[in-house]
């Protein structure tokens, strides 16, 4: 008699790959230019030279070496922790505004007129040129390549710089500012620079953005001190401080953490700053320090966790690592983990990723 066949046993489906933030190292300099094409901005700019010039700078940073907040600057990365993969980067600017180069903007502000002989008032939103050569922390250059977006990876790539900032609160300025994209053409123009900066430079949007890389002298020189909105078209004056489609995810995660509108805007396309201080951003305030538990959490419930479903006495968080005197000086990662006292219990993943072992400090923040 045949003997009955063994039904073939079912595959466990693959756990979808984690992704490790560190900060930048020379061999990404590929992957970052590829990612680059994806945002083109002043602090990220589709330029091979230029963006090895920021890995240079940015491991000088890390280390510890840059000792003036004028040229200390941070790039984070985001890699497939399998693949290796780079798919996402983020930056800090400890200083945003120096002699040599400093903070320039708009004010926006209500000029109020009366006329007595008329009986008529008016209210005119007004630009005015300001500046500043010892300015606040900047956050920028953020981007996932757009494979990854639908991933959820923006929100802890953005994040990660707060906690970073908690770690070495000492490297940063009292209030963090973020400079967010406006509503452009569908060819990359400012709608803005074309009725206002060009008038007075002589430049497209495209050619006064990358001579701005280097050289801010020419819009403290030929930009005017104070213009009325109310001399646009109505539709370009709408335009000052908003923003674009594709960067309203970003307004509403930096709201949610304690950023406001600051009545600033970007001299070249009229995008508007958002602002903070430091100390009051929540996920600065919310970050601790802990050591690395001897009890783990299983992969299984870290995973639910990650995957949005219930895991008991578990929590979201993302830990950082500091070792300023490896070749990586800082690693983090989005983990389920569990408190106890002033321990953080962590996945064998996890520590895998992160290369720590029990009682190796890290820091914290749930979001």
């Amino acid at each position: 008699m045949a003997s009955a066949k063994r039904a073939p046993k079912k595959k466990k489906p693959a756990e979808p790959e984690r992704f490790l933030i560190r900060e930048v190292q020379p061999r990404d300099l590929e992957g970052l230019y590829g990612l680059s094409r994806h945002l083109n901005s002043v602090n990220f700019p589709h330029d091979r030279r230029v963006l090895k010039q920021l890995i240079t700078k940015a491991r000088r940073s890390f280390a510890g070496q840059e000792k003036d907040l004028g040229q200390s600057q941070y790039m984070f990365v985001l890699e497939g922790a399998e693949s290796g993969r780079i798919v996402g980067t983020s930056m800090v600017f400890a200083q945003h505004g120096s002699s040599e180069a400093p903070h320039i903007f708009f004010d926006v502000f209500q000029d109020e007129r009366y006329s007595t002989t008329l009986d008529r008032h008016f209210t005119h939103t007004t630009l005015r040129l300001g500046f500043n050569y010892s300015g606040p922390t900047e956050i920028g250059a953020l981007v996932v390549h757009p494979d990854c977006r639908a991933l959820g990876l923006g929100k802890p790539l953005s994040f990660v710089r707060f906690l970073f900032m908690a770690m070495y609160r000492e490297r940063f300025r009292e209030e963090v500012i973020a400079e967010l994209m406006p509503p452009l053409t569908s060819d990359g123009r400012s709608r803005l620079w074309e009725h206002l900066g060009r008038r007075f430079t002589g430049l497209s949007y495209q050619e006064a953005d990358k001579l701005s890389h280097t050289n801010k002298e020419f819009i403290v020189s030929l930009f005017p001190q104070a213009i009325h909105a109310t001399l646009l078209p109505d539709d370009v004056a709408e335009l000052i401080g908003q923003v674009g489609e594709d960067t309203k995810g970003v307004k509403k995660m930096l709201e949610s953490v304690g950023f406001r509108y600051s009545w600033r805007i970007d001299p070249f396309d009229g995008g508007p700053h958002f602002h903070a201080a430091t100390d009051d951003i929540s996920l600065v305030r919310n970050s601790d320090q802990f050591r690395v538990a001897k009890e783990v959490v299983s992969a299984e419930e870290e995973q639910a966790l990650l995957t949005r479903h219930p895991a008991r006495g578990l929590s979201r968080y993302i830990v950082g690592v500091g070792n300023p005197k490896g070749s990586t000086r800082f690693r983090a990662l989005v983990v389920g983990a569990q408190e106890d006292g002033d321990e953080l219990r962590l996945s064998m993943q996890a520590r895998k990723i992160l290369k720590v072992r029990t009682h190796h400090e890290l820091w914290a923040v749930p979001f």
